[in-house]
């Protein structure tokens, strides 16, 4: 995956920022769409609503923040497929409008998206078998 950056909304747009992608669930106050420059918004990639709520920007919460948004990014990857997809042809760009720069939906989504094992279905359990004298197989839990 190529460059993927991570900068305000309210920053002035450059070139350099490539494909540009909102991943605020709310439209940024006091900005028109005009004014935004973007190439996508993808406003359901954003934290749900009760998560942003329960977040609320508080940095000793950004650690529980990051495991429960991953745990919902994993069920979006309809939504993640064009940033996947722009990425391998140019930087993009995930914009965010939260004055904390270091505590954002957008860096957790940088981090997800950078993770080599993130789209990845979990491995499901395999019940191991072991095969007796007379070759039938027996499960796990028939051997205890």
């Amino acid at each position: 995956m190529g460059r993927i950056l991570v900068k305000r909304v309210y920053e002035p747009a450059a070139a350099s920022d490539g494909f540009r992608v909102l991943v605020d669930r709310l439209w940024p106050r006091g900005l028109s769409k005009a004014d935004a420059r973007l190439d996508l918004w993808l406003p359901d990639l954003g934290p749900s609503t009760a998560l942003r709520q329960w977040f609320h920007h508080d940095p000793a919460r950004w650690m529980e923040f990051r495991r429960r948004y991953n745990a919902e990014l994993r069920k979006k990857a309809a939504l993640l497929a064009p940033i996947k997809k722009q990425a391998t042809r140019r930087p993009v760009t995930l914009l965010y409008a939260a004055k904390d720069e270091r505590h954002n939906q957008a860096i957790a989504l940088r981090n997800f998206l950078l993770k080599p094992t993130a789209l990845r279905k979990p491995l499901t359990s395999v019940k191991k078998t072991r095969l007796t004298m007379a070759g039938r197989k027996k499960s796990k839990a028939d051997l205890s």
